[in-house]
């Protein structure tokens, strides 16, 4: 679920001209995270990885995405990175994303 209102704040304060260059690293930077999410499970980055991604989230809207992020940063924190689901993240993630794309591809035309 995207926080609509988030974004727009970060639109205004951007400006509309640089805007679509903070989605593009936004969607860079967490696509490159997400790549290596499984060897962050198995290497003990995972709580750094999850809070870096729940910032990126939060920053740009994906208020799913950041929750998620916070109860797997909560899980790592309590000792059972294990029951962390990558998949679920995601999954989460990749709805989101399609999502926020959908209208700000609408948006730009």
């Amino acid at each position: 679920m995207i926080d609509w209102t988030r974004v727009d704040e970060l639109r205004r304060e951007v400006g509309e001209e640089d805007f679509p260059e903070v989605v593009e690293i936004f969607l860079e930077e967490v696509d490159e995270v997400f790549t290596r999410l499984p060897e962050s499970a198995a290497n003990e980055s995972l709580s750094e990885d999850l809070h870096f991604l729940k910032g990126s989230a939060a920053s740009l809207g994906f208020a799913g995405l950041t929750a998620l992020c916070a109860t797997g940063e909560r899980l790592c924190t309590q000792g059972n990175a294990a029951a962390v689901s990558i998949t679920e993240l995601k999954n989460g993630y990749l709805a989101e994303r399609e999502e926020f794309l959908a209208r700000f591809r609408q948006e730009a035309a």
